[in-house]
């Protein structure tokens, strides 16, 4: 789901800072917002050690890998409490690193700390470690906003507290609910939001979901690059089509069992970077990464629709 929360991230602070500033200045800052809505998943790291001894082929090692993210994923990095922290230090990091202020990398290294600290005392050793690396990326992107930007601590702060707290409420409706206070015990939420009472409907809906914040951030992206939309998507998308029989040839997909679906329909995608054949003179034409990645998620999305739709009449 982290494509999506970065390019709902781009698609929110792009397409709003183009109706204040230069389309350019727009495109970087929404790219450095969707950096920052990618940090909070850096919880996942811990999943790793379901990789250890995983037993049962591919789908054992899936299994083990999933069941150990359950453990800390979608708890302590997706707090809405910990989002304003969070940037306030990427933003202080920034600051301190431009202007050589070791007073301001100072208060970012405490307000690192005290995250640290916190998370160590209420979740304990797990929480603490998970944290860290926590920090450690939030710090990583600011440090890459200093070296290839020229934006400023405010701006940095803003941005990343939208990508942050954008983040988790993308996973409404897959897995449990973030925990939207944490350290609070505190639930915001206490169900996952059920867009279909049919456990495969649902995780359609849920795709459909991921993909719309996917076509947001893609279609904000070609606004800001002034370059149209139809012609970057090839017809060769019409190919996703095909994807219905799948319906007839895969067991239904739901939440707790989808690899066979995601991995499958997401290969449709693969049609948008196949060259194309120009006739009668047989010239090879390869596509861009724009109309690659806009055909590609175009089939992809007539893939799911139809899927969705021959799944209801079968």
């Amino acid at each position: 789901m982290f494509v999506g929360h970065a390019l709902l991230a781009f698609a929110l602070v792009g397409g709003t800072a183009a109706l204040l500033a230069d389309r350019r200045v727009a495109l970087r800052l929404g790219i450095v917002a969707a950096a920052f809505a990618t940090v909070p998943d850096v919880d996942m790291v811990y999943a790793l050690v379901g990789l250890v001894g995983a037993e049962g082929g591919v789908m054992g090692t899936v299994s083990s890998f999933w069941a150990a993210s359950t453990a800390v994923h979608r708890t302590i990095t997706h707090s809405l409490l910990v989002a304003p922290v969070a940037a306030a230090m990427a933003g202080a990091w920034l600051h301190g690193r431009r202007r050589e202020a070791p007073a301001w990398l100072g208060v970012a290294v405490l307000l690192g700390a005290g995250l640290g600290t916190v998370a160590a005392l209420v979740s304990g050793a797990l929480g603490g470690a998970v944290m860290a690396v926590f920090v450690v990326a939030a710090v990583a992107v600011a440090e890459g906003v200093g070296q290839y930007t020229e934006f400023g601590p405010r701006a940095a702060f803003a941005a990343a507290l939208v990508g942050l707290f954008s983040h988790p409420f993308g996973d409404l409706a897959t897995g449990e609910p973030p925990a939207f206070l944490y350290p609070l015990n505190a639930p915001l939420v206490t169900e996952r939001v059920a867009l279909a009472d049919d456990a495969t409907l649902h995780l359609l809906g849920a795709f459909g979901v991921e993909l719309a914040a996917i076509w947001a951030g893609l279609l904000v992206a070609m606004w800001l690059l002034e370059r149209p939309v139809r012609e970057a998507i090839d017809f060769r998308a019409v190919v996703g089509v095909g994807y219905a029989l799948a319906a007839l040839a895969i067991p239904a997909p739901t939440l707790d069992f989808s690899y066979h679906f995601v991995f499958s329909v997401l290969s449709v995608g693969m049609i948008g970077a196949v060259p194309r054949v120009q006739f009668p003179n047989v010239a090879v034409e390869r596509p861009d990464a724009i109309s690659a990645a806009l055909t590609g998620l175009a089939a992809v999305t007539l893939a799911g629709m139809a899927y969705a739709v021959a799944y209801i009449l079968v």
